[in-house]
């Protein structure tokens, strides 16, 4: 009997342990595996990426971003009539102020009549996935794959987004890539239209466009508002479409030739003021030049803007409204009247407030920081702290270097010098080499590491 119960035990003593072998054999196996995957770089980012989608959705759904709502100090609640511009001052200090003269266009030339159909070749296409917020890198890096450099987007993320989770990189910081990094030169300008677009292509000249566009995430499956570069490499008036390089909408599922209706780019490329970047080599600029006309001063350029956006405020609603009132606010400060821009940056906010919360573009100042400019040259300075804290406190990763700059900037001048100097050290963890804020600790003699 006893021997019985003993050989019982005996078995179950052997299965035991065949059993925990087998458990810490499968466990090794796991590791291995996730050793072997993570030695991978395209596997190790795309497990990085789907662990970072996951936890983004937990965040997302605990404290949905489109419910931060930043409420004007300045904004009393009173809606605002679009006025055409005038030559009254603007209600801030003119010290603040370089008076812009209102710019008069030139006769318009006569032009040489556009081609039915232009496609051009060259541009080496290359996609944004597997990292976060690469859409300006890898653009570029098309851009300048058309004038014979054949740059991975991660050679130029390198310089555009020394941090990784950088939310976004500026236009101004893709013209500052290509004068500083390459032999190639760069033209930049707001309140361009559908005919210009037409005539640098026929001319042999891709176009990086800045635009908002609509798109289903991944994981929570809502339809949400996001900033996104194209380069426009051709169109069809036959069929009235922009044909672009998008590095979003891949092959082979999506054609290398996108198509985008006129219609819809209009819709798309306002939202940010109609910005466009024509990059060119030295022996073409006399080209670009004839092809800008009144926009080589960029003074009409920004007066066309104005005027665009001024029209499209009186007449467009809802969402709309608030991109038009936004660019209201962009073109003045483009133009140093800050009291104007700031007045136009509060009624696009007012706005902001009362769209329905899916409508809002939470994303906007993500991608433009003229209320920043606005308020802080107005001595709006609570205004600037609050509107920078509630951008950052609606994101996950608080990689938004301007806003911690511009709240820095603001607490100083409130007399919060130590606040101050700890948002602006916080601008260079997030973007090291952010030079506005090595410039602003400097000048406060504050030794940067």
């Amino acid at each position: 009997m006893n021997s019985k119960k003993e050989s019982i035990f005996s078995r179950l003593v052997r299965f035991t342990r065949a059993k925990k072998r087998f458990i810490l054999g499968v466990l090794g196996g796991l590791l291995l595996l996730t050793i072997v995957a993570f030695s991978i770089p395209k596997v190790r980012e795309s497990i990085l990426f789907q662990l970072d989608q996951f936890r983004l959705f937990i965040r997302y759904t605990l404290y949905p971003p489109e419910t931060y709502v930043f409420v004007p100090e300045g904004n009393q609640g009173a809606t605002l009539t679009p006025q055409k511009p005038t030559t009254s001052p603007s209600p801030i200090p003119t010290s603040l102020i370089t008076p812009t003269p209102t710019p008069q266009p030139s006769p318009t030339p006569t032009l040489p009549p556009l081609p039915e159909k232009v496609l051009l070749q060259g541009v080496r296409y290359q996609d944004q996935h597997g990292l976060w917020n690469y859409c300006a890198p890898t653009n570029l890096a098309m851009a300048l794959s058309y004038w014979g450099l054949d740059l991975d987007r991660k050679v130029v993320g390198a310089v555009l987004k020394p941090e990784q989770d950088d939310k976004n990189v500026m236009p101004y910081e893709m013209v500052s890539y290509v004068s500083e990094q390459t032999n190639l030169m760069t033209v930049s300008r707001m309140g361009g239209t559908q005919e210009l677009l037409k005539r640098f292509l026929a001319a042999g000249f891709p176009v990086l466009i800045e635009k908002g566009v609509l798109s289903r995430e991944t994981l929570t499956g809502k339809i949400v508002w996001m900033g996104h570069y194209n380069v426009v490499v051709g169109y069809d008036e036959a069929k009235s479409i922009f044909i672009v390089r998008d590095s979003y909408y891949s092959p082979p599922e999506y054609p290398l030739d996108y198509p985008i209706s006129y219609t819809e780019l209009a819709v798309q490329w306002r939202v940010f003021n109609n910005i466009f970047i024509v990059i060119y080599s030295p022996d073409r600029e006399a080209d670009v030049t004839g092809v800008l006309g009144d926009y080589m001063d960029e003074a009409i350029s920004t007066q066309k803007a104005l005027d665009t956006a001024l029209q499209e405020a009186d007449s467009l609603t809802g969402v709309e409204q608030f991109f038009a009132w936004f660019n209201v606010g962009t073109s003045y400060n483009k133009q140093f009247e800050y009291g104007k821009a700031a007045q136009a940056y509060d009624e696009a906010f007012r706005l902001y407030a009362n769209l329905p919360k899916e409508q809002r573009p939470f994303r906007m100042m993500w991608y433009q920081t003229g209320p920043y400019f606005a308020y802080f040259y107005t001595s709006r300075y609570q205004d600037v702290v609050d509107l920078a804290t509630t951008t950052l406190d609606s994101v996950d990763k608080p990689y938004l270097e301007e806003s911690w700059y511009w709240r820095g900037m603001a607490k100083i001048n409130l007399g919060d010098v130590n606040g101050g100097i700890e948002d602006l050290q916080a601008s260079l963890k997030y973007h090291p080499g952010f030079a506005p804020a090595l410039e602003a600790l400097k000048n406060l003699g504050v030794p940067v590491s």
